[in-house]
């Protein structure tokens, strides 16, 4: 594990700054993985907490969440170096301390914190019949096309849209209330048109789905 305090990186707690970097370069140069992962830990506000900082080819922005279980990951562009995480997390402190604390006690009640993968490919096909079912309704409304749409079980989304128009969603939505489940349906299906959160999406997702707001924060607690 790398820990940084305010005096920077203590030899004590593993590895020097300068090794670190050195490692740092080395991977940015030559490894052929598309992916690297480590445990991290720092004091953030008298409070200690851990961390995880994952470097990714394909990550094209600086991304922080918080898991149901607590946990905190930071997604780093591959060549980006590690201290980035640091300082975002110390510049958003008071929003990280929130959350963790938040999830934290949602905890085992949280829909999120069902990870079972016999359940998953019980319900993944089934997941996926509902959700084409229902993506072909909106779809029809908005004039949208989507290409591929992936059941997955994942652990901090209920599903995501990509730039080449695929759709994802989490298993768990078919454990959800229709008009839930619909919402997030319409909330990806409408970055087709809109990829981002502004107020022309918001309003494209208000044409089916008027009551949005009350539903997200109800998720936010599930």
């Amino acid at each position: 594990m790398f820990s940084y305090g305010k005096e920077g990186f203590s030899i004590n707690e593993g590895i020097s700054l300068q090794d670190w970097l050195d490692i740092d370069e080395n991977i940015n140069n030559g490894a052929n993985s598309t992916q690297m992962t480590i445990q991290k830990k720092m004091t953030l506000r008298n409070e200690k907490i851990e961390y995880t900082v994952r470097k990714h080819r394909q990550a094209k922005r600086l991304k922080l969440a918080i898991s149901c279980d607590g946990n905190c990951t930071v997604t780093l562009p591959w060549r980006m170096g590690f201290v980035s995480a640091d300082d975002f997390i110390r510049k958003n402190a008071e929003w990280v301390l929130e959350k963790m604390k938040a999830m934290k006690k949602i905890g085992r009640n949280s829909l999120f914190a069902r990870h079972d993968k016999v359940e998953y490919l019980k319900l993944k096909e089934t997941a996926r019949e509902m959700v084409t079912s229902r993506l072909e309704k909106y779809a029809e409304f908005y004039g949208f096309q989507y290409n591929g749409v992936a059941i997955r079980n994942q652990k901090t989304r209920w599903g995501s849209c990509s730039s080449k128009g695929n759709l994802n969603f989490n298993y768990k939505i078919l454990l959800l209330p229709q008009r839930h489940a619909d919402y997030i349906i319409v909330h990806e299906l409408c970055h087709l048109k809109e990829f981002n959160h502004g107020k022309r999406f918001w309003n494209l997702v208000a044409q089916t789905i008027p009551e949005y707001e009350r539903i997200v924060k109800q998720l936010k607690v599930l």
